[in-house]
């Protein structure tokens, strides 16, 4: 049986014991959230520049979309304090079930609430909204179709016109010299997901945090890979690996801008980090003799400030935060 790489993926993630359904992403990848406490600490910094902007509502929304274990969430609430914690509505997004020793204070849900004031957060999210992936040829971009069970692929027909246009304007694959072969995935249903995170956000801020291209450089092959127990493994949509592919960030900031978000930043993480107060900065040695087992513990937290805004690895994820009033 062959299907676009888009609905392949899409039963393979979501579909009946679908990887996303029956995993917990943890074990197969390692995300900012995994990596050290410093990213919810970071982020507990941004809930309280989007409370003051809000004018320090009774109510604040934080959403995380793609919760995944509700690590992140579980981490801001445990280190708000009490004041800010008592008015926190923390709803984890994930079609996965709800962990057993979630904070009962977390709501779990299957789709961002209708209305949101406050903060939503996605981060590694858009990279697992399926697409499909076209191949140049001679006769204009073909879809390329796969076999589900061994990852086999042959090309198929056209693209949908809509998505045509998509390619045109955010990856046009006939304005290079050599273009046969080279791929695109088509990214208009990642901007169609994040808009409609924009659209149920009435006042606050949304960020979306992943891997990432921007016109003028996209990946010549596309960026199609998956992940198991860790590792790389070849992109077979079978249902037993995280089948992923980077993100056309600045179509959706422009997605997001034509769902009403009224500021637009578009940045690293690294620097996105870095001015929340993540700086991976050693401490100062006079610590070692002074509180040997406090440098210890400094140093470790160094260790994973500095992986978080490493430019060459998490550090040079994209970052897109959308402001809306």
């Amino acid at each position: 049986m062959w299907l676009t790489w888009r609905a392949a993926t899409r039963r393979a993630l979501y579909g009946d014991e679908g990887f996303y359904l029956r995993e917990r992403p943890g074990r197969h990848f390692r995300t900012s959230v995994h990596v050290s406490a410093a990213f919810a600490g970071a982020l507990l910094r941004l809930i309280d520049r989007v409370d003051a902007d809000l004018g320090r509502p009774d109510v604040l929304d934080l959403v995380d979309v793609g919760s995944g274990d509700g690590l992140l969430p579980a981490r801001v609430l445990a280190s708000a304090p009490p004041g800010l914690a008592e008015r926190l509505r923390i709803t984890a997004v994930d079609l996965s079930s709800r962990p057993a020793d979630l904070d009962a204070r977390i709501s779990w849900a299957d789709a961002v609430p209708d209305r949101v004031e406050g903060l939503v957060v996605a981060n590694e999210w858009l990279d697992n909204v399926p697409v499909d992936i076209v191949e140049q040829t001679p006769s204009g971009p073909r879809l390329v179709l796969v076999d589900p069970e061994t990852g086999a692929e042959r090309l198929g027909p056209p693209p949908a016109p809509e998505d045509l246009a998509w390619l045109d304007r955010w990856w046009p694959l006939n304005d290079l010299d050599d273009v046969d072969g080279r791929r695109a995935e088509i990214g208009r249903p990642r901007d169609e997901a994040w808009a409609s995170v924009i659209v149920r956000l009435g006042r606050g801020t949304a960020v979306a945090v992943d891997y990432a291209h921007h016109a003028g450089a996209r990946p010549l092959l596309g960026s199609l890979t998956a992940y198991r127990d860790g590792s790389v493994v070849p992109a077979v949509p079978d249902g037993s690996c995280d089948v992923t592919a980077h993100v056309a960030l600045d179509a959706c900031a422009a997605a997001g801008e034509r769902a009403g978000a009224t500021a637009t930043t578009l940045t690293t993480q690294r620097a996105a980090l870095r001015d929340l107060g993540v700086a991976g900065a050693r401490p100062p040695i006079e610590l070692a003799s002074a509180d040997p087992l406090g440098y210890v513990r400094a140093l470790g937290r160094a260790a994973e400030e500095a992986e978080l805004i490493d430019p060459t690895g998490l550090g040079g994820f994209g970052w897109l935060s959308q402001l809306k009033r």
